[in-house]
């Protein structure tokens, strides 16, 4: 089981030329994460044409299949991947700290951009009245473009991921 998870980390690590691959951190209990599902799900699929891999990537190692499952059917996300970094590989190889946080990834396994959404929140309390920046976005377009990303590093407001040692298993599974 171990060699499948190094496999699929692998191919999110490694997008196909000519292809990005997003990488969405999020948790089912973070009101911030759940506010950009739908952000999350209308900009997977407009720039998927175009070759954007999206992955959501749950950092609460505690989630079952079947509570990521219904977590990502109640807010709307779409069909795109989801899993459950249980290791925290992912959050490792990215450097990923708070949900939602996006990290994209070239061909060439670098990281293109890793920040926040947008900028409607200011802190964990304090929304915006208006969207002004669209970061993530602004550096799909770039990329798209074959152009640099002007803020490849953005940071994110959100929850904080938590080290897993901190999650006790439950029986409902979240």
């Amino acid at each position: 089981m171990k060699p499948l998870l190094l496999l699929a980390v692998g191919s999110l690590l490694q997008p196909h030329p000519g292809h990005i691959s997003a990488l969405i951190f999020v948790t089912n209990d973070c009101p911030i994460s759940n506010y950009y599902a739908h952000e999350t799900r209308r900009t997977c699929e407009e720039y998927a044409p175009r070759g954007l891999q999206c992955t959501l990537v749950y950092t609460d190692p505690t989630l079952t299949d079947e509570a990521v499952a219904r977590h990502a059917r109640e807010y709307g996300h779409g069909d795109y991947p989801r899993i459950v970094d249980r290791d925290r590989a992912l959050v490792a190889a990215t450097g990923a700290t708070v949900t939602p946080e996006v990290v994209m990834i070239r061909p060439d396994k670098s990281i293109a951009y890793r920040g926040r959404i947008d900028n409607y929140y200011v802190d964990l309390t304090k929304p915006r009245a208006q969207v002004t920046e669209h970061d993530w976005r602004d550096a799909l377009d770039a990329l798209f473009a074959g152009k640099a990303v002007k803020k490849p590093e953005v940071q994110a407001v959100g929850c904080t991921i938590p080290d897993k040692k901190f999650y006790k298993p439950t029986a409902s599974g979240r």
